[in-house]
Parts: structure tokens; sequence; C-alpha cells
């Protein structure tokens, strides 16, 4: 240790170019670059303080605490530093491979509709109410997480909806929240590069439910609700400590389901269904269509129950919940077939968008899709599979391919299309790499009724490159296609 220890700290960061005077910065080690060698650069910009876990080489009159873990002491600072905000406001987490978006914002549209003021983070941005913030991550990284939650504290939040990414969990983003409910949507095969295996994809999500229903937190009234239709919901309800939070469950499949949804009917604009909810029935009528969003649905409801929301008042706030941007959005420009674009990105979610697109069209299907480069490289010949299971037509393109060579993704990909194609000999695919003339053709190719399923990016606005980002959003690229064949 050096300098003085009672030195009053203005703002806390680890992240050199962030710091201002009266600043706290920490040295992260990280796997490119090591803050301890920014030590200096901080001490010039005004830092009075500094943790590191390696000898650093600053003024005197620098407050210089050595820890064991600067990552870990991050972790305990950044809550304490804000003063717990999460404890709060009602703070609701929804952690799944698909569906954590829509549920997040269904959840909270629910909750506005009710007369509270809602913060939501997640994929796409931030909310305070109607003010946006833009996000790097599905979860924020712990300093700027706990800077976002004291910042709605300010702003008079009294719930948050918030996606928790199984990354989140396992690297410590989420340490010091304290959660009230906790949502899982589902799980299927996707960041297998990071976790290696399907089993330790489930345990990271399952963190989120130990966190919840925790004898340390300072908070009562919890609630667990799980897809009990999912294959991995048992892990997850074998994390719940039941003393501590209720346990509850919501489903199509399984009549046993807390909230157990039966009858659906779909439009290409809308979904119809009934839910049972201690022995009583109600009908559900939501702008949303397909069996996944049915699920999304009933685990927002269920989230709003606990926290005090009738399931009269629930069920008449999402009949006017519109989609989320980028999640089955539809592009219409008059066309008299549909454009829909949507973020599946993963194999379940390439099906399930699929399997909706076959429920709510009388003509064919026409899919647009391919992988991303740095990612997962087994999901992609099984995503080219289902595409030639599901889908009339299918183009591989390019999606986002970072360092990879398109090229070579798309090889692989095409791995699963040609295996189906040995017992589909009629299937019929091209391949595209530049994804805005893979649009073109798919739009050029559709004729009445067809639909055309743009998937992958959703609300993205740009492609990641090898050596650039651009510029690029499947949604404008649709309505320019459009325009070109009218």
């Amino acid at each position: 240790m050096q300098g003085d220890l009672n030195t009053a700290v203005s703002d806390i960061t680890a992240d050199s170019r962030e710091v201002k005077k009266g600043s706290l910065f920490i040295c992260l080690c990280g796997a490119h670059v090591n803050g301890h060698d920014f030590a200096a650069k901080a001490a010039a910009q005004g830092a009075v303080a500094i943790v590191a876990q390696e000898p650093i080489d600053v003024p005197d009159e620098i407050a210089v605490v050595y820890v064991e873990d600067t990552r870990e002491a991050m972790e305990d600072m950044a809550p304490f530093f804000f003063d717990y905000p999460s404890r709060k406001m009602r703070m609701i987490a929804l952690t799944g491979t698909n569906g954590k978006t829509t549920t997040t914002h269904i959840a909270a549209h629910i909750l506005h509709k009710a007369g509270n003021k809602v913060g939501v983070i997640g994929t796409i941005h931030a909310l305070i109410g109607d003010k946006e913030i833009p996000t790097h991550n599905t979860t924020p990284v712990v300093i700027d997480l706990q800077r976002l939650l004291s910042m709605m504290v300010d702003e008079h939040v009294t719930h948050v909806c918030m996606e928790v990414s199984s990354h989140s969990l396992v690297l410590g983003r989420v340490k010091g929240c304290e959660f009230d409910d906790a949502v899982f949507t589902n799980l299927t095969e996707d960041h297998l590069d990071f976790h290696k295996t399907m089993e330790n994809y489930a345990k990271a999500k399952a963190m989120l439910f130990e966190m919840v229903s925790s004898e340390n937190q300072h908070k009562t009234g919890k609630s667990a609700w799980i897809n009990i239709d999912d294959p991995y919901a048992h892990t997850m309800i074998e994390a719940v400590n039941t003393e501590v939070c209720p346990l509850h469950t919501y489903g199509m499949n399984d009549s046993s389901a807390e909230l157990y949804a039966y009858d659906s009917k779909f439009t290409g604009k809308s979904s119809r269904f009934k839910v049972r909810y201690h022995e009583n029935d109600y009908e559900v009528e939501t702008r949303l269509a397909g069996r996944f969003n049915i699920y999304n649905t009933l685990g927002a409801i269920g989230a709003a129950l606990n926290e005090g929301i009738s399931m009269d008042d629930a069920i008449e706030a999402v009949k006017d919940f519109q989609s989320v941007p980028g999640r089955f959005e539809l592009i219409d420009e008059g066309q008299s077939f549909a454009v829909v674009v949507d973020y599946a990105h993963t194999p379940d979610g390439l099906e399930k968008i699929l399997g909706t697109a076959r429920e709510i069209t009388e003509g064919k299907i026409i899919a647009v899709f391919g992988c991303g480069g740095d990612r997962d490289r087994m999901k992609r010949p099984i995503m080219g599979s289902i595409a030639a299971e599901h889908a009339d037509i299918s183009i591989v393109t390019s999606d986002n391919p970072r360092t990879e060579d398109p090229e070579k993704i798309i090889e692989d990909v095409v791995v699963g299309v040609e295996k189906v194609k040995k017992n589909k000999p009629d299937l019929y695919y091209e391949v595209i790499a530049d994804r805005r003339q893979a649009i073109k053709r798919a739009v050029s190719l559709a004729k009445d009724d067809d639909i055309v399923i743009i998937a992958g990016k959703g609300h993205e606005d740009y492609q990641i490159l090898k050596d650039r980002t651009i510029h690029f959003d499947d949604r404008e690229e649709a309505r320019n296609a459009l325009k070109e064949v009218k």
C-alpha cells in the first residue's frame, strides 16, 4: 500500500480512457491488455487511487491498494461504491438462449401499464422510462451495470427488467445484484466456444436461480419461473432454494405447469390462446406470432404476477404490446408476400422461426441466413440442415464473419444443407456471400403468399468484417429490395 488510504474518490473505472480527476482506477489483467500498463496514464489523467495486483510505478501521493485479484475486488467494490442500487428497486432477471429480449420487454410493458416506472437492460438497449441508453453487451460489465442501476434509482425507477446472459453470470458482471424474480426461457446450442458443453452452459444459467434464492440476499417476495417444457428445466429447478424463493413453472406441453397455455391459434400478425392458472381459464390475445412467443408471454406474465399484477390486468396489457425490433419484425412495403426479419442465430432459434413461418403461410418459405465468425463452429452444419429441412428455398449468406473468411463459414453451413439434400434431391438452395445481394435475391424469388425469413442479425445495424465494422441493417436492405421489385 502507498499514499493516503482515506483519499475520497468521485468515480470508479477499469478503463484508463474514462479516468477523470478524482477517479479510482482498477488495473485488470485481460487476455490481450494488462491494465497495470496504464496505471501511470491513469494517474496523469487525475486518478487519486489505484487498485492493483502487480507492482506499479505511480507518484507517491496516489493511494495504491494491492489485492490478490483485481477482478474479484472490482466485483465487490462496484456495488458498494454505487450503494447497492439493486436493493432499492424490484429486479426481474430473464435468462435463456432465445426469447430473453422479447420476454424482458413484455414484462416491462405489463409493469408500465400497471403504473410503474420501469427500467430495461438488454441486448438492444437500456431504457430508463422512455429514455434510451446504448449498451455494448447483453449484460453490461459490473461497473457499467452498477452505474446504470444507480442512474435508474436517481430517476425513481421502481422495477428493472433485465436480460442476464450466461457470460455475465460466469464472468461476475451481475455480482452485487439482488434479484426478486428470475425467469428461464429455454436452453439450446449456443456459446459452446465459451462453455464447451451444454452441461456447463446449463450450469451457468442455473447460477441465476442460485442468486435469486440465496439466503444472503436482503429482499423478500422472490419468485423463480421456469419453462417446464425445456429439457434443461431440471437444472434450473435444482438450483432453486424453495425455502427462500417459491418455484413456479409455465409451459405448453406439460399440463401440470402452473401457467399452462393451450388451444393456440396463429395468424401472421397475432396469436390467440388459452391459459389455465390456479384452476381458472383465461383467453389471451397478443400481436405476436408463433408458439415461441406464447412461451415468452407466459414467462413475462409469471414475473408480473409475482410483482402484484393481476392475471386480468396482465392479459389486458399484452393485447397492445408491439414486437421488439428485429424479433419477427414484419417488413411491409405493400407487397403480396410476407418479409420477416428476425434475430434467430442459433439452431433452435432458426427452427422455431421457420416453424412459425410454416404455421402462418400458405406459400413457400424462403430463408436467408448465415453464421457468425469466431463463434461456435459446431452449430453451422446444424443450422444448414435445419434450413434445408424446413424452408422451401434456402439462401446461405454471410452474417458477421469477424476475423474468419466468409466463404469458409458458408462451406461449414453447406455441409448441413448437402446432408439433407441426399434425401431430398429436389432441394433448392443458393450460396450468395454478399448479404445485400442475398436479400435482394430472396425478395425477387418470392411470389404471392410466400414468406421471406431473413434470419441472424435482427435489430443489428452493422456487420462485423475482418478489418472493419460497416453499417448494415437487414430491415433497410429488405425495404430497398422490396422497392426495387415493385
